[in-house]
Formats: structure tokens, C-alpha cells, sequence
């Protein structure tokens, strides 16, 4: 019987970590397979082309996590596009609060250093963001946007959540979430 262990889940969580943390150039191999207790031939077994792969499985079980968190949210803010923008906001920060203001966005953290990136990577963090984007749209047009305005208002609430992690990663403070909320709210982008 073949014996099942969880090195893979094991160093994609530690990826996630690291990515958002340090970035995608200065997290080396060595150090996920360390801080994941992956054995190395283990890690190859799961992860024969090596980091790039390691990479691209991280975005897609983040992106899957982001989602589901956000459809979730949509669920049950149906309609509301107020209570909607308060909830994402509120969501992402109480996230930066629980990393101590560490965890940056994965996908964010990745474009910063596309250079880096082979072409693979590049097209699933783009997806990403139309996926997360469209989500957010989708929500809009159900509490009565039209579908221009829908559209605009996710790519400006995607950006702004995307800022705003920076600058609270650098304030160390939700300051900023609540600042978006509270504009998103008043005016209903």
C-alpha cells in the first residue's frame, strides 16, 4: 500500500506564505522545501519541473481560495451592494491584521516581479484577476448596475483592494480599509 503523506499541500502552503511575504525571486527551493519538512525527493516527485510548477499550483489554489471567499461574501450580501464592498473590505483586512501585516497579495506580489515570470505564470496571474474581477461584477449587475458600470466599479474595487494592501502592509494598520469602505459605500461605485 502506498503511503500518503501531505509534503505537496505542505510546500504549496509554504509557497503562498513565502510569495506573499518575500516575493517569487527571493524565496529559493531550499527554503520551501526547509520550512515545509517536504522531503527534497519528495518534492520532486510532486513537483518534477521544479519551482515554476510549485509556482503555478500556488496561484491556482489561491486563486480558488479567493473565489470561493468572495462568492461566499456575494452569497450573502445578495443585492447589497454596500453591505458587499464593507464585507470584501472588512474580510481583507481582518487577513492583513491575522498575518501582522505581512501577507501581501500572491498575485500582486508575483506581477511585481513579471519580469521574472515565465509566460505561464503571467497568463494564470492575469486570469486571476478577470476571474476575481468578473465575480465582483457579476455581484454588481445583481444589485442593479449596468453591466458597464458593473465592470468598471470590479476593476476599481480590485485595484483599490490591491493598493490598499500595500499601504496598510506599510502603515501596519486597516486604516485604509475602512477608508475604501466607507467611499465604495457612500458613493456605490
Amino acid at each position: 500500500m502506498a503511503r500518503k503523506t501531505d509534503a505537496r499541500a505542505r510546500a504549496i502552503a509554504t509557497a503562498e506564505r513565502l510569495f506573499r511575504i518575500q516575493g517569487y525571486a527571493a524565496t529559493g527551493l531550499s527554503q520551501i522545501i526547509e520550512e515545509s519538512g517536504s522531503p527534497k525527493g519528495s518534492f520532486y516527485f510532486h513537483f518534477p519541473r521544479g519551482k515554476t510548477q510549485l509556482a503555478e499550483e500556488t496561484i491556482d489554489l489561491y486563486l480558488a481560495n479567493r473565489a470561493a471567499a468572495f462568492r461566499h461574501i456575494s452569497a450573502s450580501t445578495t443585492g447589497d451592494a454596500p453591505n458587499f464592498f464593507n464585507q470584501i473590505f472588512a474580510a481583507i483586512a481582518a487577513e492583513m491584521i491575522a498575518s501582522d501585516f505581512q501577507y501581501g497579495c500572491l498575485m500582486q506580489n508575483l506581477v511585481s516581479e513579471m519580469s521574472v515570470l515565465d509566460a505561464e505564470l503571467t497568463k494564470r496571474v492575469a486570469s486571476g484577476f478577470v476571474e476575481l474581477t468578473g465575480i465582483i461584477a457579476e455581484h454588481l449587475r445583481g444589485c442593479g448596475f449596468a453591466p458597464a458600470r458593473a465592470s468598471s466599479s470590479a476593476a476599481a474595487l480590485v485595484a483599490a483592494i490591491e493598493g490598499a494592501r500595500t499601504i496598510a502592509r506599510v502603515e501596519r494598520a486597516p486604516a485604509i480599509f475602512e477608508a475604501l469602505a466607507d467611499i465604495f459605500c457612500q458613493r456605490g461605485l
